[in-house]
């Protein structure tokens, strides 16, 4: 028998299981989907590393799992019955392609224009490559700049404004009730894209990339064949990187007809701002929504499949934050489940189970951010012999290729964790790579946020990762109650947290919620990817008074030389000075 185990699946941990796709006794083939994972962003599945019978299911629904986690055991099949496979390879169909004529030629095509994709586009341009740039819409930035993390955080500022100024009042401090202008603030917020949008576009001009707006989907290897306004363009192509991303996922029951009903897409769009506003999901974008919603003036109810908010961060940096809504929101509804929701003319009522009942309440709009799903499988990658899982995601290696070796993927397509920051280094490894180049994915750690009020940042391994796994760790959690700039402003319920191996002293993870704690994170980060040790960051003179000490302060928690509380240690971890 062999073992299956949940392989890499980025920075995430402790996701749950909610679906498992075989039984006991199953006859699967090679990438069949064994099991589906929910992460806050994104469903995916688990597939078969090879084929075979299932003999042993060793996992149950509602488990959470995290990269390791023994899941199945496999008989697999004799080799003489897998042989047939390669016979698929389109490379026929290619040599007949590869000469014949074609709107644009070029050397570089990068599919998409996110992040990722004008990332990937100009880093190959700078190496000297022609390239051409496609992307359906006419402004390049993506999903992130265009409907994402750009409008989404200029609203978060909006909303911190709003809530700093209520808070004052507690330091005698009094102001007038806002007025929210809307128009004026969605003004706002898209001269914000446009100037960010115009700026890609005079840095593909310099580059001398070309650029193509249109749909785009592969009918060879080496050829693609694009809609635009003007009709089709066919466009012949040496190497290829797709970074066409994801979309929000939409449960296909709900009447999306009612535009009140919304997608992330259509909460930032900000037609208004509703009484009473259900968000279903409790993950990094369903929160961050909430944040915005509820500063503009909802009554915001949150409701999660999971007994937790932001599933896959730990329990302790996510408990400041819920306590906090917990006091603002008019609800947090945890181990609940979207059933249905049925329109009415003055609400939408949703039916949702919880407790082991099922429950009916009235909402003006619905917000639903269950995560969201790549769109490998709109590009008929198959023409190409590019594989594709059936959730659409595209497998990849650490040079970023594909299973074709001159077809590159990057960003959301090609897995967890889906973030931008993620995409972009992807981008350059691909791009460099399509120059000939030798380049690799390395990174040791990826950095997950989530823009709430506080903020939570978390990086590398998790405590519960951690435990789970058996490792020998030690840990450092400074509150910042005992923080003189988190009181001075207002906001003492951060925490910053960080996690050492216990032999060699070096950071292997942690996290922080707390006022800008994304942006205090880095320090952390750059430790971890350094390899630096605990007295690294214990021996750092930080400047005073500021957040950022909390970090040196969570270091000197662990080896136990904390001055600012009294926090013996129970046992002895040696000082290492040498």
């Amino acid at each position: 028998m062999t073992p299956i185990y949940v392989p890499d699946i980025g920075d995430f941990k402790d996701v749950p299981i909610i679906e498992i796709l075989v039984k006991e006794g199953d006859r699967v083939s090679v990438d069949a989907p064994l099991v589906t994972l929910e992460s806050d962003k994104a469903t995916m599945d688990i597939p078969a590393p090879c084929a075979g019978v299932i003999t042993r299911i060793r996992v149950n629904v509602g488990d959470k799992v995290t990269q390791g986690t023994h899941l199945f055991d496999i008989s697999p099949a004799e080799a003489t019955q897998t042989a047939p496979a390669p016979v698929s390879t389109p490379a026929p169909v290619a040599a007949v392609q590869t000469n014949t004529s074609a709107d644009i030629q070029t050397e570089v095509v990068v599919i998409g224009a996110g992040p990722g994709g004008y990332t990937a586009a100009f880093r190959a341009a700078d190496l000297g490559k022609k390239v051409l740039l496609i992307e359906r819409f006419a402004d390049l930035g993506g999903v992130c700049l265009n409907v994402g993390c750009i409008p989404s955080k200029a609203l978060l500022h909006t909303a911190a404004i709003l809530n700093e100024a209520r808070e004052m009042e507690t330091c005698g401090v009094h102001f007038a009730p806002p007025k929210i202008d809307l128009a004026a603030l969605l003004t706002w917020k898209n001269g914000i894209i446009k100037r960010l949008t115009g700026g890609l576009a005079g840095l593909a001009k310099q580059r001398k990339v070309t650029r193509l707006t249109g749909m785009a989907e592969f009918v060879a290897d080496h050829r693609l064949q694009v809609t635009t306004a003007e009709g089709l363009k066919t466009v012949q192509f040496e190497q290829c990187i797709i970074a066409v991303g994801s979309r929000p996922i939409k449960l296909a029951h709900l009447p999306w007809s009612d535009d009140r009903l919304m997608d992330s897409t259509d909460a930032l769009a900000l037609r208004d701002v509703p009484e009473r506003l259900l968000i279903v999901g409790g993950g990094i974008i369903g929160l961050e929504m909430a944040t915005v919603y509820h500063a503009l003036g909802s009554k915001v109810t949150v409701m999660e499949l999971t007994d937790q908010l932001i599933p896959g961060c730990d329990r302790d940096l996510v408990k400041p934050l819920q306590q906090r809504i917990a006091k603002q929101y008019a609800g947090i509804w945890l181990n609940t489940k979207l059933e249905n929701i049925v329109t009415k003319p003055e609400s939408l009522e949703v039916s949702l189970s919880r407790d082991g009942a099922l429950e009916k309440h009235d909402f003006d709009k619905v917000l639903i951010a269950i995560g969201r799903q790549p769109n490998g499988a709109q590009l008929a990658a198959e023409k190409a012999g590019v594989t594709v899982t059936e959730r659409g995601f595209i497998p990849v290696d650490r040079q970023m290729r594909t299973n074709v070796a001159h077809i590159f993927a990057i960003g959301d397509v090609v897995g967890q964790p889906m973030l931008a920051h993620k995409a972009v280094h992807e981008a350059k490894v691909a791009a460099e790579n399509a120059a000939g180049h030798r380049a690799f994915m390395d990174a040791r750690v990826i950095p997950s946020v989530a823009y709430t009020d506080p903020e939570v940042a978390w990086f590398g391994v998790t405590e519960t990762e951690a435990k789970a796994q058996g490792l020998a760790f030690e840990k450092g959690v400074f509150p910042w109650l005992a923080s003189g700039r988190a009181l001075s402003m207002g906001r003492e319920e951060g925490v910053t947290k960080l996690l050492f191996d216990r032999d060699s002293r070096r950071v292997i993870g942690g996290g922080i919620v707390g006022l800008s704690a994304g942006e205090l994170l880095a320090e952390a980060v750059l430790a971890c990817e350094m390899g630096a040790d605990v007295d690294d960051l214990s021996l750092l003179i930080h400047a005073h008074p500021t957040l950022s000490e909390t970090i040196g302060f969570a270091a000197e928690m662990a080896t136990g030389e904390i001055t600012d509380l009294y926090a013996p240690r129970r046992q002895a971890w040696p000082v290492n000075r040498g």
